[in-house]
């Protein structure tokens, strides 16, 4: 049920006493999962309220929910160097499931373009993938979000290749290149780690040249890292690429993941697949034919490549199977950013008055995804000129 600005503004005050609303402000987003709107209140502090819309989307918030208990304490005790959403209150919602209500996040949605050679923001972006993905697979687990082995990825990875060859739309050139990937047994050697699964630009807050939150984690599991950092080789600056990955090698603490960034680039591919299965189980047979011009302009653009996995491995990546413990901590973790202890109640006292510019609070709508339909913004970037389009998605 999509309704109007005010009446999420409702829904907060009754999920939070106290809180006394003034106006509505952005983001003001509704997807087909989850309706956002942000909130201004009489002390000046910036709120967002988001309510899903259907009941898969009821229960992905769920598990976003209990993953951020979690990861609340993880960001407090130094291990992310980033924020997430901290819960404040819920209201429950007459058709089911609940509207969460938390304070904004500080920060503005990464763009792209910003992403350069050497130091800096592509740095800072490579060491905050890296913080994630040194979790404790634990964190992950006793959320009740899923738990998947490098053989059980893989498996459904094909089983959606096999899905997308029965649609009978997909080049035979491209389903020989991405079974080749899939059955070639050295490229399945890596330690499952704990994965946002959704990471795009506006789940990705910055600001001063780092990463100050990370948003949209209902898709978040234990699997292949390279899911997040597939979208970066799909789409980010080439020239920013060495030093993302040198950023984040150098922020792992176990040995390296050689084919890391050849199933990434095996991921990417993979989303004009699940984008044609998107339009084939909803039947939206413009979405369809979209994907299938797609899928024949990147069999285009990749028939004189190498196949996935047939070039050299990054010196000094590799992986040792023998461990145990996957999970660890970056040497020396930038600080972390979290709210005041007070900020949980809306009656406390709270000088600061909004930030301006980078600073400012923002929260974009999380548009979610179901567990086995990653899209974000994973579509390889000469596809660019179909933005507009995909923002049907």
């Amino acid at each position: 049920m999509v309704r109007s600005a005010l009446a999420l503004a409702a829904l907060a005050t009754t999920a939070v006493p106290g809180l006394d609303v003034v106006a509505t402000r952005p983001p003001q987003a509704t997807s087909s999962e989850y309706q956002t709107t942000g909130l201004l209140d009489a002390g000046g502090r910036s709120w967002v309220v988001r309510a899903p819309l259907t009941t898969a989307a009821g229960a992905a918030l769920e598990g976003e929910v209990a993953l951020l208990s979690q990861l609340v304490r993880e960001v407090d005790e130094g291990r992310l160097p980033f924020d997430v959403a901290r819960p404040v209150g819920f209201a429950e919602l007459p058709e089911g499931g609940r509207a969460m209500v938390h304070r904004a996040l500080v920060g503005r949605p990464l763009e792209l373009e910003e992403l350069t050679a050497g130091p800096g923001l592509s740095a800072a972006l490579g060491r905050a993938i890296a913080a994630f993905h040194e979790l404790d697979a634990a964190v992950i687990a006793d959320a009740g979000l899923p738990v998947y082995d490098p053989d059980a990825y893989r498996k459904r990875r094909l089983a959606e290749v096999d899905e997308a060859a029965r649609t009978g739309r997909v080049p035979a050139a491209l389903l020989n290149r991405w079974e080749h990937a899939l059955e070639d047994v050295k490229l399945w050697r890596f330690r499952p780690t704990p994965v946002h699964g959704d990471l795009a630009p506006e789940h990705v807050l910055v600001t001063d040249g780092r990463v100050s939150a990370m948003l949209g984690l209902t898709d978040a599991h234990v699997g292949d890292p390279a899911e997040d950092l597939a979208w970066l080789q799909a789409s980010a600056p080439e020239e920013s690429l060495d030093a993302i990955e040198e950023a984040y090698a150098l922020a792992r603490t176990e040995s390296a993941d050689e084919t890391l960034m050849e199933r990434a680039l095996l991921v990417s591919e993979l989303a004009l697949a699940r984008w044609l299965l998107h339009g084939v189980r909803t039947g939206e047979a413009t979405v369809v034919e979209d994907a299938t011009e797609m899928l024949h302009q990147l069999a285009d653009e990749v028939t004189d490549a190498p196949e996935i996995g047939a070039r050299e491995p990054a010196p000094g990546w590799a992986y040792e199977p023998d461990e145990t413990d996957a999970a660890g901590q970056i040497d020396e973790p930038d600080e972390a950013v979290g709210d005041d202890p007070e900020a949980d109640d809306p009656d406390a006292e709270q000088p600061d008055t909004e930030p301006d510019g980078d600073d400012a609070p923002v929260e974009p709508d999380s548009a979610g995804a179901t567990e086995d339909l990653h899209l974000g913004t994973k579509l390889p970037d000469f596809l660019a000129e179909r933005e507009d389009d995909s923002e049907t998605r």
